[in-house]
């Protein structure tokens, strides 16, 4: 979570983060997660002390590391997201071990200098919605 009170914007872009139910997560440009809100705890299971410091492979499946991370370190020498602002369906990892469902969007967030200072991810938990998807059987014409 944002900690600096240093001016009543920075409070409200804290308190933004905060209470949206969406998880939001801000990693550095090596992938080591700063900010880790209330609805990332919902979503993921971790705690903020949990998460905060570790890297993203905390919730992302093994077998998607090798992808993610080549378009992590694409998208941060590109300055931009192949996604642009369009949302995915994801595989993602809870605390429990348990895999999930994540509609998540990215984006490239860069200083006043425009230098790229790491990413930020939205999601919210979609497993119900997917499975259900899944288990409807396919009408017979």
């Amino acid at each position: 979570m944002i900690q600096d009170h240093s001016s009543s914007s920075e409070a409200v872009c804290r308190d933004i983060v905060n209470c949206v139910s969406e998880a939001l997560i801000f990693a550095d440009t090596e992938g080591v997660i700063q900010i880790w809100n209330p609805g990332a705890e919902a979503v993921f299971g971790y705690s903020q002390s949990e998460s905060v410091g570790q890297s993203l492979d905390l919730i992302i499946p093994e077998r998607l590391r090798n992808a993610h991370w080549s378009g992590f370190r694409r998208a941060v020498s590109e300055g931009a997201t192949v996604h642009g602002r369009r949302s995915m369906v994801t595989r993602s990892l809870h605390k429990n071990g348990h895999a999930i469902y994540v509609d998540m969007s990215f984006a490239i967030v860069k200083n006043e200098a425009g230098e790229v200072i790491g990413s930020v991810a939205i999601a919210r938990d979609v497993t119900q919605q997917k499975l259900a998807e899944k288990n409807q059987k396919p009408a017979h014409a």
